[in-house]
């Protein structure tokens, strides 16, 4: 009896540490969508993950927390990370300001997840109405934080669009 209540126990020990090792070997982001415009946080799900240079996009991979940010658990294995998002019904995609207004055709910027995980990363934002009230509009990221503006296409970009269909 002492030897079936050992064992049990053992592998209830056994798999509460599967478990907590399965944990930490996720990598758990926060997601920061400012709208370039306003300077506002834009509470979304619909953010659109890909990493590594891999074309396969992850839409699952993000919660909504409740002050608007996401939640991104990625595979302990991801080394680069790329993220867009879309708007009305997902069938628009926000322009990343990462690129500046030149580069609105590449949306794909690649960041490293080590360097967001170890000291935070807010993307350069090359977009040009960056100004609210005199003031640019500029963020600060903790460990952990991906912070990246954003914008919506604007009446010419989505003529262009809808042309080249």
């Amino acid at each position: 009896m002492r030897k079936t209540l050992r064992f049990f126990f053992i592998l209830l020990c056994m798999t509460a540490l599967c478990g907590l090792m399965r944990a930490q070997a996720a990598k758990t982001i926060t997601l920061r969508m400012i709208d370039v415009r306003s300077g506002k946080l834009i509470p979304t799900t619909n953010y659109l993950i890909t990493i590594d240079h891999d074309p396969t996009v992850h839409a699952n991979w993000v919660e909504l927390n409740e002050d608007g940010s996401g939640k991104l658990t990625l595979p302990a294995n991801a080394k680069l990370l790329s993220v867009q998002a879309t708007y009305d019904r997902a069938t628009e995609f926000f322009i990343n300001c990462d690129s500046g207004p030149e580069h609105a055709d590449s949306p794909e910027h690649w960041y490293e997840i080590a360097e967001i995980l170890l000291k935070g990363i807010v993307a350069p934002n090359g977009c040009r109405k960056m100004m609210i009230g005199g003031t640019k509009v500029s963020a600060v990221a903790k460990p952990g934080e991906f912070i990246f503006y954003v914008r919506k296409r604007n009446w010419r970009e989505q003529a262009q669009e809808f042309s080249s269909h």
